[in-house]
């Protein structure tokens, strides 16, 4: 399975790391030609090119993938238990992702500009707060927003992943996940988020919330059902071979009194005319309907005999000589449905 756009800005994000760790001094020069060649291992397996400087923008954007970590260290250390059982001071308590008025009313300014449908605008806005303020639920969850209203799902899902990863109790970040993952065909992972939405909810849930997880379990139902494979139904019809509608196959019929020409000079008679006649067109409705006579009226050495003729310009056969042969007669009277017994005429 190839891998996905969220996990190539990964890469790209991995890749960047190496780079400015190899830069910076955390690692030495000796380390240099080793940090090469797993950037360049990482970026063939993944298939991205990080010498792209727009797509590397793109995948580090306003965080670099250590402040995202050292979040996610922070956030642990807090829910983690202090050694001999003392409380955590408020001093220790991480700071991480928390407001600022600057940041805030950059948010306001995204939040009107997603009022006017101006997404870009508000992708921006969320954007420049997230970079006072990283890894802020709200941002985040509000820079979701943005990005599914302009169909860009795979970071309006990595948005929202951060940031029920920074308070998974923040249940408006599920609804944005399981939204983005529904938009991107993921109806398994849409209806975990919805699952996690309702229970960080509490109280069974909001109802657009369940209104979402039964939307999710709807498409996976669908989903499991356009997979099951059709059943096998065999042809059962004798004789000739039938076409989509179950009709005959009329062409070895065609064929045999003498294909597809024109009425006059010897070829086949005028068909639309002989249609409107009701005797014929009772015939033919009964030819079609009974696979069996086609296939004896075919193999009728006298009637392919006179197809022959007639094909080639020798004009139509004697009937009554025709009709005396009784296999042919009665053929004829099942084809008229029966007419032409008990002294119908």
């Amino acid at each position: 399975m190839a891998p996905t756009e969220s996990k190539k800005r990964l890469a790209l994000a991995i890749i960047d790391f190496l780079g400015t760790s190899a830069k910076d001094g955390t690692l030495t020069a000796d380390d240099a030609e080793s940090i090469e060649i797993a950037q360049s291992c990482i970026a063939d397996t993944f298939k991205v090119d990080p010498t792209d400087e727009a797509a590397v923008k793109v995948a580090v954007g306003g965080q670099s993938l250590a402040s995202i970590y050292s979040v996610y260290e922070k956030l642990r250390s807090k829910s983690s238990p202090q050694a001999g059982g003392a409380a955590q001071s408020q001093e220790d308590k991480p700071k991480a992702g928390a407001p600022s008025p600057e940041s805030d009313k950059l948010k306001s300014e995204g939040n009107a500009l997603m009022a006017r449908k101006d997404y870009s605008g508000a992708i921006d806005q969320y954007t420049k707060a997230l970079e006072i303020a990283p890894a802020n639920p709200i941002y985040l969850s509000n820079r979701a927003a943005a990005y599914s209203a302009s169909s860009q799902h795979d970071k309006a899902a990595e948005d929202a992943e951060l940031a029920v990863s920074v308070d998974p109790k923040y249940s408006k970040a599920w609804s944005r996940l399981g939204l983005a993952r529904f938009d991107m065909g993921d109806y398994n992972a849409s209806k975990e988020a919805y699952e996690k939405g309702i229970e960080a909810e509490g109280n069974g849930g909001s109802d657009a919330m369940k209104r979402g997880l039964e939307t999710s379990k709807r498409k996976l139902e669908e989903a499991s059902r356009a997979t099951e494979p059709p059943s096998e139904e065999l042809d059962t019809a004798p004789g000739a071979s039938r076409g989509g509608g179950g009709m005959p196959d009329l062409s070895g019929l065609a064929s045999m009194l003498g294909g597809g020409q024109g009425g006059g000079g010897g070829g086949m008679p005028d068909l639309g005319s002989m249609m409107n006649n009701p005797m014929f067109a009772n015939m033919a409705q009964n030819l079609m309907s009974n696979p069996d006579m086609l296939s004896n009226l075919m193999s009728n050495p006298r009637l392919r005999q006179m197809a022959e003729n007639f094909g080639q310009g020798g004009g139509m056969p004697d009937m009554s000589s025709l009709m005396s042969d009784p296999n042919i007669a009665d053929m004829a009277r099942n084809m008229m449905g029966g007419a032409g017994r008990g002294g119908q005429n």
